[in-house]
């Protein structure tokens, strides 16, 4: 018996998240247009310091982070923004900025949409 659960892609409040960038691998073959997009966002995880200012802000409580409270992961400070704006590029991220800080979260429907690309049929039956 699989404990998998098929997590349903949530609709950001706001309206402007990101939508799902492709199918499950295992449902048919990816167009050029998926794979460009499933490529941008692999790419921009494949970097140490933007997995974890990622992993940072998914699991800060709240599920958005400030910049100031995730900016410790042994770079400068302009690094930090630079990988955070290339996983923003990659539509991993938003932020909002209130006052002088900036916030960023990682939307419900892009972990889902990941999740569910790497899923095998099996493992969603």
């Amino acid at each position: 018996m699989s404990n998998a659960k098929v997590l349903p892609l949530l609709e950001p409040a706001d309206g402007q998240g990101v939508a799902p960038c492709c199918p499950p691998l295992t449902e048919r073959p990816m167009t050029a247009d998926e794979a460009e997009a499933a490529a941008r966002m692999f790419k921009a995880l494949g970097d140490p310091v933007r997995l974890r200012l990622f992993s940072a802000v998914a699991s800060h409580e709240g599920g958005e982070a400030c910049v100031c409270d995730i900016s410790d992961v042994g770079v400068s400070q302009p690094t930090v923004s630079h990988h955070l704006k290339k996983l923003k590029e990659a539509g991993l991220l938003t932020s909002e900025r209130r006052g002088t800080w900036v916030y960023y979260r990682v939307e419900p429907s892009v972990l889902a949409a990941m999740g569910q690309l790497l899923v095998g049929a099996s493992a969603v039956s």
